[in-house]
C-alpha cells in the first residue's frame, strides 16, 4: 500500500489523485494561489513544492483547485501532465500579459482564442504547424464572464515567449533582426498581447485530451509608450481572476445541467 502511495505521488506538485478537482486555474505566481483560493468554499492549502502551490475547495458544490506554474512552457507543461495524472481535465490559464494592439491598455481583460508558439516546450508535443488554439467552451465562458461583469476585454491570438528581455530588450540580443522582424509581423496581424505560457498550455492539452482557456490582465502597452500614446500601468490582477472564477462556475453549472439533462 506505502509504495502505491508513493508511485502515485506526483514528483513536482507533490499531489495525489483525488487532491484536486477537474477544474484547475493556473496563475504563474505562487503567490497568487492564496489569493484565488479565497475565492473557494472550504479551501485547503494541498501542496507546496518548488513553483508549484496547490489549493482545493469547492464551486458550486464541485471540487476544484488552484496550481501556480512558475514562469514559461515548461514548467506549465510540468504542472499540466501531472495534473491530469491526478483527474484534472479543464484548465484555466489567469495570468497578466502585455498589450501590442494599440487599443489594448493596461487594466484591460484579454481572452486569448489561440498563442503564436515562439517558444520551445510545445515542439515535443505537435509539429510546429500545429496551431494552439484555446478550448471553444472554456474560451466562450471566460468571454461570457468578463462580458457579465462588465469589464473591457479583447478576445483573440497573443504572443508566446520564452525570453521576457529577448522581448524587452530586443536590440542587444545576437538575434535582434529574427526579434524585431517578427515582432513587427505579430503587430501587422492584429496580435492582441505578449505573455509566456499559454501556447505551451493549449498545444498540451491538445496532445493529452484536455481543455484549457486562457484569461489575461493587461499591465500595460509597451507599443503606446513607444508611440507617445497616454497609458494606463495597473497591477491589480482581481479583474482576471473574477472571470476566470465566473467561467469555471458557469461551466460547472452548464455541464451539470446538461449531464442531468441526459439522464432525464
Amino acid at each position: 500500500m506505502q509504495k502505491h502511495l508513493e508511485q502515485d505521488l506526483q514528483y513536482h506538485l507533490h499531489i495525489r489523485p483525488g487532491d484536486v478537482g477537474r477544474y484547475v486555474l493556473l496563475p504563474g505566481d505562487p503567490k497568487r494561489c492564496a489569493k484565488i483560493a479565497e475565492n473557494f468554499d472550504d479551501a485547503k492549502l494541498v501542496a507546496d513544492s518548488r513553483e508549484f502551490v496547490t489549493y482545493t475547495g469547492y464551486l458550486e458544490g464541485e471540487k476544484v483547485s488552484v496550481t501556480s506554474t512558475g514562469i514559461g512552457g515548461p514548467s506549465a507543461s510540468i504542472a499540466m501532465e501531472e495534473l491530469v495524472r491526478c483527474g484534472a481535465d479543464t484548465f484555466l490559464r489567469v495570468g497578466t500579459c502585455g498589450g501590442m494592439a494599440l487599443d489594448v491598455i493596461g487594466g484591460d481583460i484579454v481572452v486569448a482564442t489561440g498563442a503564436i508558439r515562439m517558444e520551445g516546450t510545445s515542439r515535443e508535443y505537435a509539429p510546429i504547424e500545429f496551431p494552439a488554439v484555446a478550448d471553444i467552451t472554456v474560451a466562450n465562458a471566460l468571454i461570457a464572464a468578463a462580458k457579465r461583469l462588465g469589464f473591457r476585454y479583447h478576445a483573440g491570438v497573443v504572443q508566446c515567449k520564452d525570453s521576457f528581455y529577448g522581448q524587452h530588450s530586443p536590440e542587444r540580443m545576437p538575434v535582434a533582426a529574427e526579434l524585431l522582424q517578427k515582432w513587427e509581423a505579430w503587430k501587422r496581424l492584429g496580435v492582441l498581447a505578449s505573455e509566456m505560457e499559454a501556447s505551451t498550455q493549449f498545444t498540451v492539452a491538445n496532445a493529452l485530451g484536455v481543455r484549457c482557456g486562457a484569461v489575461f490582465h493587461v499591465i500595460w502597452n509597451q507599443e503606446r509608450e513607444k508611440m507617445g500614446i497616454a497609458d494606463t500601468s495597473d497591477y491589480n490582477t482581481d479583474k482576471a481572476i473574477q472571470v476566470a472564477v465566473l467561467a469555471i462556475k458557469n461551466l460547472i453549472t452548464g455541464e451539470k445541467g446538461h449531464e442531468q439533462n441526459r439522464v432525464n
